[in-house]
């Protein structure tokens, strides 16, 4: 019996770590907590896209490289020092706020989007992986409360309309090396959508960062906002 539960303990290890190879290539450092955090997130995922669509069905497969990772770019490009308060706009099941939070568990993050099931979905993982520094409200972003270091978003809207909203929720007290501002992750052919913006920004691709063909057309847009 005995060695039978030790041939399932490390079955179970070795699955986990075949899901989290992709992580684990960018962000070896992982904690044993935090990689057993990011491995749960299959599964619930999976459970509630049955209920609600919050990822997409083709991408479901590939959370970890289209969305776990995807969300970790930010993480490549700067990182939040302890007591860091981030405010993840239209954050949809959770991206980029969730993988965020638990590379950063001495920071704090708060989700908002304006579809209350999708916060649902958020709420119960956060809860089911133990996340204590991530909050989420059902909220548009012009309503929300607060001051934050940084607000971070993944392709809601035009970065001109982000900044729009998000310069009066930033706060001016700074703590990080990184000025505070926007921190936004993009995909395409931005010319157009930048120009409209009319204000300084760093553009980061993100194949800088990973070679995975997926990340060959995203980027980073970094705005400070004072």
């Amino acid at each position: 019996m005995l060695k039978r539960a030790c041939l399932r303990s490390a079955g179970s290890a070795s699955l986990k770590l075949k899901h989290i190879e992709i992580i684990l290539k960018y962000f070896p450092d992982l904690t044993e907590k935090q990689q057993d955090q990011i491995a749960q997130l299959q599964s619930l995922y999976e459970e509630w896209n049955a209920k609600i669509n919050v990822v997409s069905r083709k991408d479901i497969e590939q959370l970890y490289e289209r969305h776990v990772l995807h969300s970790l770019a930010i993480a490549q490009f700067t990182q939040f020092v302890p007591g860091s308060k981030i405010l993840d706009v239209g954050t949809g099941g959770g991206f980029p706020g969730i993988p965020l939070a638990i590379l950063y568990p001495d920071a704090h993050f708060h989700l908002v989007d304006s579809i209350g099931k999708k916060i649902t979905v958020v709420q119960e993982v956060a809860n089911a992986i133990g996340l204590e520094n991530l909050t989420a409200e059902h909220q548009r972003m012009e309503k929300v409360k607060g001051k934050y270091d940084f607000v971070v978003s993944r392709a809601v809207a035009q970065t001109k309309q982000l900044f729009i909203w998000a310069h009066q929720k930033v706060s001016k007290e700074q703590r990080n090396d990184l000025d505070n501002g926007m921190i936004l992750l993009k995909g395409g052919d931005l010319t157009q959508e930048m120009k409209e913006f009319g204000r300084r920004y760093i553009e980061k691709d993100l194949s800088d960062y990973y070679s995975e063909e997926f990340f060959e057309t995203k980027k980073i847009i970094y705005a400070p906002v004072h």
